[in-house]
C-alpha cells in the first residue's frame, strides 16, 4: 500500500469539500502547504477575478483533446479586449503560458497571484501592458494527475502528467498540430501576436543551488535587431532584476550529455519551432522558457516563478516602445530576407564565463547497479564562472522565393497554414507553369516513433525547374508576410520541422506504377538502342557491380526507371516562384 498516495488522496479531498471560494482566496497558504491548485480550482479563480473586475476577462478560446475547453485570462487597464483595437493603440501583449507539463505546476498557481496582486485595488496595474495567461494549456494531462508522476520533482503533492488525452508533448506539438490543444493555442497566439512570451516549466537534469534557471529563445536564431537587444538589453535586465530579488539566475542547464557537470560547460538551448519558444520566434516574438530546479521546494519554486513574471512585466512596461519598434523592424527584416538559415549549429569558438552557484559533482560505485554514478555534494557548495556557449551558427540557407505553390490536395497542411494566418491566394483556372522543383533523394527515418510521427532527417535534395500542371483552386502563398518564417521554415523539405521532416507528404515516396518483365524486356532492348548514353551507363553498372549483374528484375527496372514510363516518384509537391517571375501571369491568375 502506497503511503504516500494515500495521504495525498485524503488531503485533497479533504480540501474539495471546503467552500472553494475560501480556498481559492488564499493561494499562497495552499502553495506553502505543498499543494497546486487543480485546474478546476484555477479556471474559477480567474473567473471570480473576471467577475469582480472590469479590466480582467476569462474567454474559452478553444478545445482540447480531452474535450475540456481552453482559457484565456485577459488583463488590460481600461477593460479593452480585443486584439486588433489593443494592437491599434500600441499596447504591449505580455503572453504567460501555464501548464505545458501539468506536472510543472509552478507557473500555473503563480499566475493566479500574479493576476489577484496585479487586480488588487492597491495595486498600479500597467497601462500599456495587456497581459494574456493561458490558465493551464494541458488541461488532459492536469486531469490525469496524481501524486507519483515526476519521480525526481520536490513537491508538490499533487502532479499531473506530461503527456494530454493522446499521450502527446504538447511542448513538441507547435509545427504538426495534432492535438486540439496546439490548434486552438496556434488561433490565439496569431490572434494576439504577443510581443513577449513566456512559458513556466520545472527542469530536470543536474543539480545545482539556483531556484531558476531562464531559457531565452537563441538569440542568433532570433535574428536582427531582436537577437541583439535580446542579448545585450532584455536578458541581461532579467538576470539582474532576480539577484537583486534574492534568486540569483544561470542559462538553463543544458550539458553536452545528460550526466555531464555543468561546470564542463552549458549550452544556450536551440529550440527548433516545434517548442513554444522556437514557435513563437518565427513571428519574431522574444520568447522565454521559466525552469525553476526540480529539488527545491514547490512553495520557494512558485515564488521564484513569481517575481520573475513580474520582472518580464515590469521590464516590458518601461521599455515598450523599443520592444515595438525593434521587433516591428526584425519582422521586416525577414520579410524581405532572400534567404533563409533552417539549421543551427553551435559555435565552440565562442565562449563567455557565466556566474553558477553548484554542488561539486563526485563519482562513486551506485549500491543498485554496482557501476560508477555520478551525484552532487551538497556540503559542497560552490560559486564560480563556467563556460556558456550562446553563439549558434546558421546552416542549409535557402533561398527564398516570391510564392510557394501547394496544391490543393494537401489538405492538412492547408488546415495549418489557416491556423497561423497565412495569406494564400487561390489560382481561378488550370494552367502549367515553370516552377522550381525539389526531387527528394536520401533521407533517414527514426526507426522508433516520436509524438505520433516516424521523423524524417539528414534530407538531401535536387531542384531544377519543370513544366508544372496546376489547377483551379491550387494555392498560391506569398512569402512577404508576417509568417514568412513559418512559412519557409515548413515548406522547406530540408527543415528540421518541416511538414516533409514530420512525414505529412510520405506518400509521395511510395511508386506506384510498375512494369511485367515479360512485356518490358523487349521495351528495354528498344529504350538502350535510342539511348546510347543510357545503353553505357547500363554496361558499365553490369561490370561493376556483380550483384546487378546477376539480377533481371535489377537490370530491367534500372532502364525502367530512366525510361519516358517511370513516374515522378519522390518529386516534392510544393513547388516555387522565384522573385519578380511571371508577376503578370500571377496577377492574372489569382484571385483573392
Amino acid at each position: 500500500m502506497n503511503l504516500k498516495f494515500w495521504s495525498t488522496t485524503i488531503i485533497l479531498m479533504l480540501l474539495m469539500r471546503q467552500n472553494i471560494c475560501l480556498f481559492a482566496q488564499d493561494i499562497k497558504t495552499l502553495n506553502e502547504n505543498n499543494i497546486s491548485v487543480s485546474w478546476e480550482q484555477a479556471i474559477y479563480w480567474y473567473g471570480h477575478l473576471d467577475s469582480i473586475h472590469n479590466n480582467a476577462k476569462l474567454i474559452q478560446v478553444g478545445g482540447t483533446d480531452v474535450g475540456k475547453p481552453l482559457h484565456l485570462f485577459i488583463i488590460s487597464e481600461g477593460g479593452l479586449f480585443e486584439p486588433d483595437q489593443i494592437k491599434k493603440q500600441k499596447k504591449l501583449v505580455v503572453f504567460i503560458n501555464n501548464g505545458i507539463h501539468p506536472g510543472e505546476p509552478d507557473g500555473i498557481d503563480a499566475s493566479i497571484r500574479l493576476s489577484t496582486q496585479l487586480l488588487s485595488p492597491k495595486a498600479k496595474s500597467p497601462k500599456d501592458i495587456v497581459i494574456c495567461i493561458i490558465p493551464v494549456f494541458n488541461v488532459d494531462g492536469s486531469l490525469n494527475g496524481g501524486c507519483c508522476t515526476r519521480a525526481n520533482q520536490n513537491g508538490p503533492i499533487n502532479q499531473g502528467f506530461r503527456g494530454n488525452a493522446r499521450n502527446l508533448d504538447l511542448n513538441r506539438d507547435f509545427i504538426k498540430c495534432d492535438s486540439e490543444n496546439a490548434r486552438s493555442l496556434a488561433r490565439i497566439f496569431r490572434s494576439w501576436d504577443p510581443d513577449v512570451f513566456i512559458d513556466t516549466h520545472v527542469s530536470n537534469g543536474a543539480d545545482y543551488q539556483h531556484v531558476m534557471t531562464l531559457i531565452s529563445t537563441q538569440h542568433d536564431k532570433l535574428g536582427g535587431e531582436a537577437g541583439r537587444y535580446l542579448k545585450s538589453t532584455f536578458t541581461p535586465a532579467l538576470f539582474k532584476a532576480m539577484k537583486k530579488r534574492g534568486f540569483p539566475m544561470a542559462p538553463y542547464v543544458s550539458t553536452k550529455k545528460y550526466d555531464t557537470p555543468p561546470e564542463n560547460g552549458i549550452y544556450g538551448f536551440m529550440e527548433t519551432p516545434r517548442y513554444s519558444t522556437g514557435y513563437a520566434a518565427l513571428y519574431s516574438s522574444f520568447a522565454f522558457v521559466t525552469e525553476t530546479h526540480m529539488l527545491k521546494p514547490f512553495p520557494k519554486r512558485v515564488e521564484a516563478t513569481l517575481a520573475l513574471l513580474e520582472e518580464f512585466i515590469r521590464f516590458s512596461e518601461e521599455n515598450k516602445d523599443s520592444i515595438l519598434e525593434i521587433r516591428k523592424a526584425t519582422r521586416s527584416y525577414f520579410m524581405k530576407a532572400d534567404s533563409m538559415s533552417l539549421e543551427w549549429k553551435v559555435d565552440t569558438n565562442q565562449v563567455e564565463m557565466v556566474e553558477f552557484d553548484g554542488y561539486e559533482p563526485v563519482y562513486r560505485k551506485s549500491e543498485v547497479t554496482g557501476l560508477e554514478q555520478l551525484y552532487y555534494n551538497r556540503n559542497e557548495p560552490f560559486s564560480r564562472k563556467i563556460p556558456f556557449f550562446d553563439r549558434y551558427i546558421g546552416n542549409n540557407k535557402v533561398i527564398i522565393p516570391e510564392f510557394y505553390i501547394l496544391p490543393q490536395a494537401w489538405r492538412e497542411i492547408v488546415e495549418r497554414m489557416n491556423l497561423n494566418q497565412v495569406k494564400m491566394y487561390r489560382l481561378a483556372n488550370d494552367t502549367v507553369l515553370d516552377l522550381s522543383a525539389y526531387q527528394i533523394g536520401s533521407y533517414k527515418t527514426s526507426s522508433n516513433p516520436y509524438e505520433g510521427h516516424y521523423i524524417h532527417s539528414e534530407t538531401e535534395i535536387t531542384e531544377q525547374i519543370q513544366k508544372i500542371r496546376l489547377f483551379a483552386g491550387d494555392y498560391f502563398i506569398p512569402v512577404d508576410q508576417p509568417s514568412c518564417r513559418y512559412i519557409v521554415e515548413t515548406l522547406e523539405p530540408k527543415g528540421p520541422d518541416s511538414f516533409f521532416s514530420w512525414g505529412f507528404f510520405d506518400s509521395i515516396l511510395q511508386q506506384k506504377e510498375w512494369f511485367s518483365a515479360y512485356v518490358f524486356d523487349g521495351m528495354a532492348s528498344e529504350i538502350l538502342a535510342k539511348n546510347q548514353e543510357l545503353n553505357e551507363r547500363f554496361q558499365r553498372k553490369k561490370s561493376e557491380d556483380s550483384k546487378f549483374a546477376s539480377s533481371s528484375f535489377d537490370q530491367l527496372y534500372f532502364i525502367y526507371k530512366n525510361s519516358e514510363w517511370f513516374e515522378n516518384l519522390n518529386r516534392y509537391p510544393v513547388y516555387k516562384l522565384g522573385k519578380g517571375i511571371h508577376s503578370d501571369l500571377i496577377d492574372k491568375q489569382l484571385i483573392k
